[in-house]
């Protein structure tokens, strides 16, 4: 497990572009049509996170994805913010899906992964760690797959670690030991987009 944690990241695939400018005048109530009339998921690279997280907030990775949903799938699509908090206090995080992809950005990161619970289709990535003088990077990876419209996640395929589900049109974020943090969906990023929340 320790060696997994601290294994080589991958090659980033992700377009330049995505975090070159910004997404600030992109409007998130204004959802693409997943009708199939354009390009699929599987058109896009896996998206990383840039060295140890993006200074600003980036473009989005599946824009011009049009591949319809599975069935299992419920659509969170969207830019989420905290409105309700037991766990994470002034959190937001844009959700992408297209196809079977799923694509949350929030806090630096940028989590790209297909959502059928396969450990080929898993997030790849990284996550910055501060432990006391300590600030350095470790490796994360984790599947998701959708069970009874919740969206699972599981570090490496096996530990359950985050569920996201709706609720009365709110997103709800459940993390082991932080409890439950409610979100409700705004249409423009907030002032606070360059503090990589």
């Amino acid at each position: 497990m320790l060696v997994l944690l601290f294994y080589p990241r991958p090659i980033s695939l992700t377009p330049d572009h995505i975090y070159q400018g910004s997404a600030n005048p992109v409007n998130y109530c204004e959802l693409p049509f997943l009708d199939g009339s354009g390009l699929m998921a599987n058109d896009f690279p896996q998206g990383h996170t840039p060295n140890c997280g993006y200074k600003v907030f980036p473009k989005p990775i599946l824009e011009g994805c049009s591949e319809p949903l599975p069935r299992s799938a419920t659509d969170m699509r969207g830019l989420w913010l905290e409105s309700r908090s037991d766990g994470l206090a002034g959190h937001f995080e844009r959700i992408e899906q297209c196809g079977n992809r799923l694509v949350i950005t929030s806090s630096g990161l940028v989590h790209d992964a297909t959502t059928d619970g396969k450990l080929e289709g898993a997030s790849n990535d990284v996550r910055p760690v501060v432990w006391g003088p300590l600030n350095f990077c470790i490796r994360t990876s984790a599947t998701t797959e959708w069970l009874d419209g919740r969206l699972e996640f599981k570090a490496l395929g096996i530990v359950p670690v985050v569920t996201r589900y709706l609720e009365h049109g709110q997103l709800k974020w459940e993390y082991p030991g932080r409890g439950v943090t409610t979100m409700d969906r705004i249409c423009k990023l907030p002032q606070t987009e360059q503090i990589k929340r």
